[in-house]
């Protein structure tokens, strides 16, 4: 700058001194222009003149291409600044902008002197800076990242001043900052994101100031600041939010939960622990506190919440707060949800039961969107507009959707995950059985498309996982609503000829409805329908395509079923299907299973009775249907007959096995029926042998097995028990001989014994 040239009203002294090298020179200067220049148009109240100082030093000096001309005019500024006193703020643009400029400046003694000008400037000034706070702020945040330690240290004191001009004032712009705060949130620099840590912890504590409305636009900022490396910025990020959360939970009609929502899904997933534990937190509050305005996001929070269920004990504290969250969002799925469908009018409930305060606001439910990554999903579209209509209609009611199709995605997609773990497929198998016990009508529509993988999951390794898809399974065969819609698509693709009647006992829990069962209830109930029958078809083509299966969890299978549905329906049906099956291996070994299961399982005591008896028309038809496919297995068919007291057709049946090919299976067979009858189901018959006379055809038929048998172990076990039978000479009463139970027993008239010897023959 040419010293000479006219800056008036600057003296040329003073113009010389700003642009020497030496600091103090520069400092005696500035004192020119605070105490016998701008203070004397003060006292004359000349603004034009102070104006005229102010752009000489701005534009001359501060912006000036000479570093010590720029580190006059900021010195001049402050001065100017100091001596216009309160009336600083009439001029506080032109004063700041010049100074901020020089906060970019490539020299770290200017940028120290630039922060030095702007503190004195703020200094005087105080609460008028405020309609100016976020050209400092953004100035600020710049120079909390900068790498000379002098300015760093400057810019803090200039930081802490601005902060207490902030906390004492009740003019603050919140609205106008929020946008700049979303801005620089994202910063990835330390310094930076102290910086602005710093600054939300300020806002929060200033009573005046609610920043809690603000809150979705700078949530995600702050998950992202909480897996800085530094652990100050974590903890000092963890404080903020923990103060955020303390608000929401004293003040839940005021948040807005729905805006929220998305956020916590894809923090919930974050790789980073402390990330992922933080949002879980939130996620559970989210769910308690806002009730049924999370209901929308369900498929999104269960694709964040399940994989969590299966971690060890490395995150047993994220695996703990998953759980309540997912047990928490279970109980928001009501039987109300299954009364309409998505396209009409929503569920209108109050959203939170406990409280009378509204839960959100109008727009807090405003947008359905439900972030699901794995199907990348939008849960209520179409509907986002009716429900702020009825919002604003009502705030103390909250009306929601229950979009079935997203969560069954989300559910169905995990069981077909085979990399999950036990816990979660455990999880996904509970809401299923859930949905259908709370919304079937719904469910029934999935069913199709859930089927397959319901009976894939029969494969799996956990005793557990298995017991819970037996639970869904049975659910849908048995459910009332399964019935209507049994009719469509439902159907199995074949119909079976000549299908046998399930007859049924009707139970006065029959008539409740399903809706009202309760989360853990069993499912066991005889009402059966259409998928029933096409359960029992594509378990049998299941263990007959995977023999494994069979082997190693057929008898577990069954006998869990048997506790679950109706034990004699499944018996009859599955032995109607047998009796079609071409391949007679299987239906050998599968009618074998079946038949260890009726003489051993404790779970068929009632059927076993029922059987021995045949006193009622049911059990007289469930015995022939039983004895048509038992045939497939003629030892089986033996032990039928043991069972059902049908001992002269025991002995028929036995006659006619010396026309049969007697292998080492055949053989093996006859030895486990022997050791079967030492067993105590087998007491009954064992006694019966002491009735020698009311009993020829029993004795007969034992012998007959014993003549079967190479002399073996088993040979050895029938021998010692036949030579404990009486002689009838000796067993003679006084009064005659009295009639066996067997012989006590109705004649069994309905069964036609020739036909049936017919069938066993074919």
């Amino acid at each position: 700058m040419n010293a000479e040239r006219d800056l008036a009203p600057l003296a040329p002294s003073v113009v010389r001194a700003l642009n020497d090298k030496l600091y103090e020179k520069r400092k005696v200067a500035a004192l020119g222009i605070e105490k016998r220049l701008v203070r004397e148009f003060v006292a004359q109240n000349n603004t034009s003149q102070i104006k005229h100082v102010i752009q000489i030093l701005s534009q001359e000096f501060a912006l000036s291409q000479h570093p010590h001309s720029r580190k006059g005019g900021l010195i001049g500024l402050a001065a100017c600044s100091i001596a216009l006193g309160k009336d600083s703020g009439l001029y506080l643009k032109e004063l700041i902008e010049p100074v901020l400029t020089c906060f970019n400046d490539t020299d770290s003694r200017l940028r120290y002197y630039a922060c030095e000008a702007l503190y004195n400037i703020v200094k005087v000034a105080r609460g008028s800076v405020l309609p100016h706070f976020n050209v400092l702020f953004d100035g600020l945040s710049k120079l909390a990242a900068d790498p000379d330690p002098n300015v760093k240290s400057g810019s803090e004191l200039l930081d802490r001043l601005l902060k207490d001009i902030v906390t004492e004032s009740n003019q603050f712009d919140l609205v106008g900052f929020i946008p700049l705060l979303r801005e620089r949130i994202y910063s990835n620099n330390q310094y930076a994101r102290q910086f602005i840590i710093s600054w939300i912890l300020v806002l929060e504590s200033v009573p005046d100031i609610n920043l809690l409305d603000y809150l979705p636009e700078i949530l995600d900022g702050l998950f992202q600041i909480l897996g800085d490396n530094s652990k100050e910025i974590r903890k000092m990020c963890e404080v903020a939010l923990g103060e955020f959360l303390k608000e929401i939970k004293k003040n839940p009609s005021s948040v807005k939960f729905a805006e929220m929502a998305n956020i916590l899904v894809i923090h919930c997933q974050a790789a980073d622990d402390l990330i992922q534990l933080t949002a879980m937190c939130w996620m559970r509050e989210f769910i308690q506190l806002a009730g049924r305005v999370m209901l929308p996001y369900s498929s999104g929070i269960l694709t964040a919440v399940l994989p969590c269920l299966s971690y060890d004990d490395r995150k047993k504290n994220i695996k703990e707060v998953a759980n309540v969250c997912n047990q928490s969002l279970m109980k928001l799925v009501i039987p109300e949800d299954d009364e309409m469908d998505e396209a009409k009018q929503p569920v209108t409930l109050p959203a939170e039961p406990a409280s009378e305060e509204p839960v959100a606001k109008p727009e807090a439910a405003s947008s359905g969107e439900s972030l699901a990554p794995r199907g990348g999903r939008i849960e209520l579209g179409s509907t986002a507009l009716s429900h702020l209509s009825s919002f604003l209609c009502s705030s103390e009611r909250i009306q929601v959707t229950l979009n079935l199709d997203g969560i069954v995605q989300v559910l169905d997609c995990h069981l077909h995950d085979t990399s999950i773990g036990m816990m979660t497929r455990i999880a996904v198998l509970k809401w299923l059985y859930h949905l259908y016990i709370k919304t079937p009508r719904k469910m029934f529509r999935h069913t199709d498309s859930l089927f397959p993988i319901l009976l894939r999951t029969l494969s799996d390794e956990s005793d557990e996982v298995i017991l819970k898809d037996l639970e869904v399974l049975a659910e849908i065969a048995s459910s009332p609503a399964g019935q209507t819609e049994g009719h469509g698509p439902s159907e199995p693709a074949e119909p079976q000829p000549g299908q046998v009647e399930l007859h049924v006992p009707v139970r006065n829990s029959q008539l409740s409805s399903s809706g009202t069962k309760g989360l853990e209830c069993s499912p066991s109930t005889p009402t059966m329908n259409s998928y029933f029958y096409k359960f029992m078809i594509n378990l049998l083509k299941r263990f007959s395509s995977e023999r494994k299966l069979l082997e190693t969890r057929g008898a577990f299978i069954i006998r869990q079923l048997c506790l679950l549905l109706n034990a004699e329906n499944i018996f009859h049906s599955m032995a109607d299907i047998l009796l079609r099956e071409e391949d007679l291996k299987f239906a050998s070994t599968m009618v074998h299973t079946l038949n260890t299961i009726l003489l051993t399982s404790s779970e068929l005591f009632q059927l076993r009775n029922q059987l021995k008896d045949l006193r009622t028309p049911e059990s007289r038809n469930l015995f022939c249907c039983l004895y048509r496919s038992w045939c497939h297995n003629p030892v089986t068919t033996v032990s039928l007959c043991f069972l059902t007291q049908n001992y002269k057709h025991a002995y028929d049946l036995i006659q006619k096995f010396g026309d049969l090919e007697v292998t080492v299976d055949f053989l093996t067979e006859v030895d486990k029926l022997v050791q079967l009858i030492e067993c105590p189901i087998f007491t009954y018959l064992r006694l019966q042998l002491l009735d020698v006379k009311n009993n020829p055809y029993l004795i007969k038929a034992l012998y007959g097995l014993l003549m079967l048998l190479p002399q073996s172990s088993a040979f050895q076990l029938l021998s010692h028990r036949l030579q404990c039978v009486p002689n009838p000479e000796l067993m003679q009463t006084a009064d005659g001989s009295r009639a066996s139970a067997s012989s006590r027993r109705p004649p069994a008239s309905t069964i036609d014994y020739t036909e049936l010897l017919q069938h066993f023959d074919r």
